[in-house]
C-alpha cells in the first residue's frame, strides 16, 4: 500500500497565517498561567494541608474525578501524583453514580475538576462526599456553581479567554488546570522531601527507572577488580589489568585507600624496554577520579563524558576513603543511561 504524498507548502501566506494562528494560541494560555500565577492564595495551601493529612491516614487516597476535556486532565493528574508519591486515581463521576462510588471512602479526599462546576454528572459524587463527611476540594471558574458552593475548598481558576476563536473549545482553561495540578503535586512531592532514590520506587522500569539506578547497582565489586599494591613493579600490574580486563589497574594505598591508577593512556605514555621493571608509582596517575558509593549511575556517567576536557572511561568508586569499585562507563550505557 502506497502512502499518499506528502503536500508540498508553497503558500507562503498560509504559512504566515498557520504561524501566527498558534503563537495566538501559545500567547493566549500563557496569558492564563500567568494569572493563575497571581491569583493563588491562602485556599491552595489549605488544599495541601488537607491531602496531607489524607496520607498520613491508613488508607488515604485523593480521588481525581471530573467528565470530558476536564476527565482527561484528571487522568493525567492522578497519574503524576501517583508517581510522585501521593496515592491518587480517577473516578469517573458517570460511572461513579452506577456503583463506583464504592471505590471512594471516608478516608479519601476528593478533587473535582470542572471549569463550569455545573455539569449534572458530579452531582452524585459531590452529594456523596457531603453524606460522608469526605472533604472536597474543587478546581473550577465559576465561584457561584454548583460545585463551589459544595466544596470545602476552592481552587478557583481566573477567568480568563479560550484560546478558541469562538471562545468555546476548552483550551486555556484546561491548559490552567494542567498546571495547577500539576503545582498540587510538584508542592506534595516538595512537603514529602521526596529524594531520587524514593522517586525510583515509583519509576523502577523505562528511561527514567534506568537514570535512576544506584552505582551501587552497576558497579564492579572491591573483589573483581584489578589490584595491586603502592610497592608493586608494572610487570605484576600488567598481569593484575590482563587477569580482570576492566581497562584500568587500581593502585591500593594502606587501608584499601587509593594511591592512583593506571589506564591505557599511562601505559602509552611510559611504553619502553624497561616498563615491566618499573614501580607501579612512577606510572600511575595519582589523585584520578572518583565517585561516592551512594550516588546515581547517571552522575558517574556525566563526570566521565561531560566534565573532563578528556573522555574517561572509569570512576574508582569510594566509601568514604576507602576502595569499594569501579563503574565504567560502557556499564552506564549497557544499562540504558545516556
Amino acid at each position: 500500500m502506497n502512502a499518499a504524498p506528502l503536500p508540498h507548502n508553497t503558500d507562503t501566506k498560509q504559512s504566515a497565517a498557520d504561524i501566527a494562528s498558534a503563537r495566538r494560541v501559545l500567547t493566549t494560555e500563557i496569558a492564563g498561567l500567568s494569572a493563575l500565577s497571581e491569583t493563588l492564595n491562602e485556599e491552595f495551601s489549605r488544599a495541601i494541608n488537607v491531602i496531607v493529612e489524607m496520607k498520613s491516614r491508613v488508607g488515604g487516597r485523593l480521588i481525581v474525578a471530573g467528565i470530558g476535556k476536564s476527565g482527561h486532565i484528571c487522568r493525567k493528574l492522578a497519574a503524576t501524583l501517583a508517581s510522585t508519591g501521593t496515592p491518587s486515581y480517577f473516578v469517573h463521576p458517570g460511572e461513579a453514580s452506577h456503583g463506583d462510588l464504592g471505590m471512594v471512602t471516608e478516608h479519601d479526599v476528593v478533587l473535582m475538576l470542572s471549569n463550569s462546576g455545573e455539569n449534572a454528572e458530579l452531582s452524585d459524587l459531590i452529594h456523596f462526599t457531603r453524606r460522608f463527611g469526605i472533604p472536597l476540594i474543587a478546581m473550577t471558574s465559576k465561584a457561584e456553581s454548583t460545585l463551589a458552593q459544595h466544596a470545602d475548598i476552592v481552587l478557583l481558576l481566573p477567568k480568563m479567554p479560550e484560546a478558541c476563536p469562538n471562545n468555546m473549545a476548552p483550551t486555556t482553561s484546561t491548559t490552567m488546570m494542567l498546571a495547577l495540578g500539576d503545582a498540587i503535586a510538584v508542592t506534595l512531592l516538595d512537603r514529602m522531601g521526596l529524594t531520587p532514590e524514593q522517586f525510583k520506587v515509583f519509576h523502577p522500569g523505562g528511561k527514567l527507572g534506568q537514570k535512576l539506578k544506584k552505582i551501587s547497582e552497576l558497579m564492579h565489586g572491591y573483589d573483581d577488580l584489578p589490584i595491586v599494591p603502592m610497592n608493586a613493579l608494572m610487570d605484576q600490574a600488567l598481569l593484575a589489568l590482563s587477569a580482570r580486563n576492566l581497562g584500568s589497574v587500581i593502585i591500593e594505598g594502606p587501608n584499601r585507600t587509593l594511591a592512583g591508577i593506571i589506564t591505557d593512556g599511562d601505559l602509552k605514555r611510559h611504553m619502553g624496554p624497561d616498563l615491566l621493571q618499573k614501580p607501579v608509582t612512577e606510572v600511575m596517575t595519582t589523585h584520578p577520579e572518583t565517585i561516592d558509593l551512594n550516588g546515581l549511575a547517571a552522575e558517574a556517567l556525566d563526570i566521565m563524558v561531560n566534565r573532563r576536557k578528556n573522555l574517561i572511561t572509569s570512576l574508582v568508586v569510594l566509601d568514604g576513603a576507602t576502595i569499594v569499585g569501579l563503574i565504567r562507563a560502557q556499564d552506564c550505557l549497557r544499562a540504558g543511561i545516556a
